[in-house]
């Protein structure tokens, strides 16, 4: 009688213990977001369907109690895990309010304020310290291509969360799609219902390792000015840098750096109010006459792909959508946090441009006076190193998820053995995508043609191409023709724009990157 009532005991025990994993599984899977509100780069390092889940995609079924299979109780409606693509299994007996409020327990919820932080973070980082040098180029044609950008990416943010929802057969307006992938491949169904999300994917890769690589470029770059009498070159600098980068491909998660992310990012904040304030103690040497209404021809336009990198936030706001309290702000929180982000970047370009003229470099803090310049530069160089491994660890996510573990239809064997550990020749893989970093920013040392060239190829698609295709495609019987028109204006100058910025980008870094290699 005591052996079997410890086994009952040990039965239930085990039960309660695997339902309570499966909660806190499934509850973790849909938090990936929330996991870093306060990093500035979130939406790199949880970009996309990267919120889901971890690593193969936590595929869980119903758990079914060993009482359940002794002809016991049957498994609780609460007991069901969270899948991916939605297509697990449903108690017969649960109803549409039981689901919902499944999917929402335990799922920590941020508010419009944390999600405008969020946006804030993304659109606010450190690049815009190259603003002041597409003013150099475009003028007063630049400022308003930086009020322009700020528009059309607030309205693409918008219709691109607005493809996430359909009306369903009772006339309610229903979320039925997650991510920027399950959009790009509800586009492409039935014909090609995969295409969509692998382009998708592609830009997503593209853009994480060019933001590595600028991190890299960056820091040599800021490191070189700094010190400009120790023989050290810019290119010896970058190769110290990413030495200091190298144990990122060794990461496991992103707990090691998600404490320092919003100290960097309230300490950037501090640097741009003391690049201003400098600027404003030169208020009266300003040079108005400068700034004029012409354009530099060969260099605007990737001056254009600058502006519209620095705006770039949309491959996450279907994440951060979907984990608001309230997403009926979600409008409003676009709204304000593109208007500052518009004030505070325009200031700041002309500002800074005002006072250093025909003389703006690529990166505005080396126009500082020596006494001043090393020590923000040796800040921005910290903030960067720190912000190096968000992006390379959603690069990893990816490519992991795509090549490695996407099932049977993954191109090469799992990277991860039976134990979860990373195998050697996985780790090696890493170590190469770190050390491709720094070979590009060695032979191609151009912040401005980097940041130009991202923006006009995975910016703009991401920004203004896609999302206004994806609305059209999918909404278009119920749009007013205002709408329509908006969309085809933006899908036609954004991709004139694109097509102009990436052929100007990519002429200027083969030309720098012929000159490095003569050198």
């Amino acid at each position: 009688m005591a052996t079997l009532l410890r086994s009952k005991l040990s039965n239930v025990a085990t039960t309660v213990s695997h339902k309570s994993q499966a909660k806190m599984s499934g509850m973790f899977a849909r938090m990936g977001f929330q996991a870093a509100t306060d990093e500035e780069a979130v939406g790199f390092a949880h970009c996309d369907d990267l919120d889901m889940e971890h690593r193969q995609g936590l595929q869980m079924d119903i758990l079914k109690s060993e009482g359940s299979e002794e002809g016991g109780e049957p498994p609780l409606e609460g007991d069901i895990h969270y899948q991916r693509d939605g297509t697990g299994p449903l108690p017969p007996s649960a109803s549409k309010e039981a689901c919902s409020e499944l999917s929402g327990q335990g799922k920590p919820k941020i508010t419009a304020w944390e999600a405008g932080w969020n946006v804030t973070n993304a659109i606010q980082g450190m690049f815009v310290l190259g603003l002041p040098y597409a003013i150099l180029h475009g003028g007063y044609l630049g400022l308003f291509l930086i009020i322009f950008a700020a528009v059309v990416c607030c309205y693409t943010g918008k219709i691109l969360i607005a493809c996430l929802y359909e009306e369903n057969e009772d006339g309610e307006i229903v979320r039925v799609r997650d991510s920027y992938v399950d959009i790009a491949n509800a586009c492409c169904a039935p014909r090609f219902p995969t295409l969509g999300g692998r382009i998708v994917n592609v830009a997503q890769i593209i853009e994480l390792v060019m933001t590595c690589i600028l991190y890299v470029v960056v820091s040599g770059n800021l490191m070189y000015n700094s010190f400009p009498n120790l023989p050290v070159s810019q290119k010896s600098w970058s190769i110290i840098a990413t030495a200091v980068l190298l144990p990122c491909a060794f990461l496991k998660n992103l707990k090691a750096v998600s404490k320092f992310s919003l100290l960097c990012t309230l300490a950037h904040f501090v640097i741009n109010i003391l690049v201003i304030a400098y600027c404003l103690s030169r208020a009266r040497d300003w040079a108005w006459d400068k700034v004029k209404f012409y354009i530099d021809v060969k260099k605007f336009p990737i001056s254009i792909g600058i502006i519209v990198f620095s705006y770039t936030s949309q491959i996450f706001l279907p994440s951060l959508e979907g984990n608001m309290q309230n997403p009926k702000e979600f409008h409003c929180m676009m709204n304000w946090t593109h208007i500052a982000a518009c004030i505070l970047k325009g200031l700041f370009a002309l500002v800074a441009y005002l006072t250093w003229a025909d003389e703006t470099k690529e990166v505005i803090t080396d126009n500082l006076p020596s006494t001043i310049r090393a020590v923000v530069n040796i800040f921005l160089v910290a903030k960067a190193l720190l912000s190096y491994p968000l992006p390379f660890f959603a690069a990893v996510e990816v490519l992991e998820r795509s090549l490695f573990q996407d099932g049977n239809r993954a191109f090469f064997p799992n990277c991860y053995g039976g134990d979860g550990r990373l195998k050697s020749w996985g780790l090696t893989l890493r170590c190469a995508l770190v050390v491709f970093t720094l070979l590009m920013a060695i032979y191609v040392p151009h912040f401005a043609l980097l940041m130009g060239l991202t923006g006009s190829l995975t910016g703009a698609g991401l920004c203004f191409l896609l999302p206004s295709l994806f609305h059209l495609k999918l909404l278009w019987r119920k749009l007013l023709w205002h709408h329509v028109f908006f969309d085809v204006a933006i899908f036609v100058i954004g991709g004139i724009c694109s097509v102009s910025g990436f052929i100007h980008s990519l002429e200027g870094l083969i030309e720098a990157f012929r000159t490095n290699a003569e050198d």
